[in-house]
């Protein structure tokens, strides 16, 4: 089941407190998530999700949870700049799910659904993402229809004589 939170104001703060569990679970456990360098914790991790909650707005910035059995698997936050040269294209942001739910699908369906919302809800006709090299992310999202638009060589530092592409890519809605 799907879920969007579009007001900071519309999220528990159970539901708040697993979404900062999944994403020190998914950045621990060496995702592209947001925080380059794990471990991090929750006393790290909830400033920043308290941030992201706080900008939400229906036509500017929103979550996409979904839930299995009530509990969340994965998430991301797509976002549409409001200058009106760009306003017709979003990004989307911290796309994850938590380990325990891996390999079930709840990724690709996330990256579907927010596809569905950004074109039918946010009235977009392009999206946009960074991906990490060298985890095979491209591969993942060109599955679902995204094509690359370009790399930055070597733009990502995670240690000395680890330094990845940043992908781009984009997806026409």
């Amino acid at each position: 089941m799907f879920t969007q939170i579009t007001d900071g104001r519309e999220m528990s703060p159970d539901l708040r407190q697993e979404l900062v569990e999944c994403w020190v679970t998914v950045t621990n456990a060496g995702g592209a998530a947001g925080f380059p360098f794990p471990p991090v914790t929750s006393d790290e991790v909830a400033p920043v999700a308290d941030q992201l909650i706080a900008s939400l707005d229906p036509e500017r910035g929103r979550l996409l949870l979904a839930l299995v059995g009530g509990t969340l698997a994965g998430w991301l936050n797509v976002r549409r700049n409001v200058d009106p040269l760009i306003a017709h294209w979003g990004t989307v942001h911290h796309v994850q799910t938590h380990t325990s739910f891996r390999g079930r699908g709840i990724g690709a369906a996330l990256m579907r659904q927010v596809r569905q919302v950004a074109r039918e809800e946010m009235g977009l006709e392009q999206l946009r993402l960074a991906a990490r090299g060298g985890v095979g992310l491209e591969d993942f999202y060109g599955r679902l229809g995204w094509k690359e638009i370009g790399r930055w060589p070597a733009a990502l530092r995670l240690a000395p004589g680890d330094d990845r592409d940043e992908i781009l890519m984009v997806l026409e809605l």
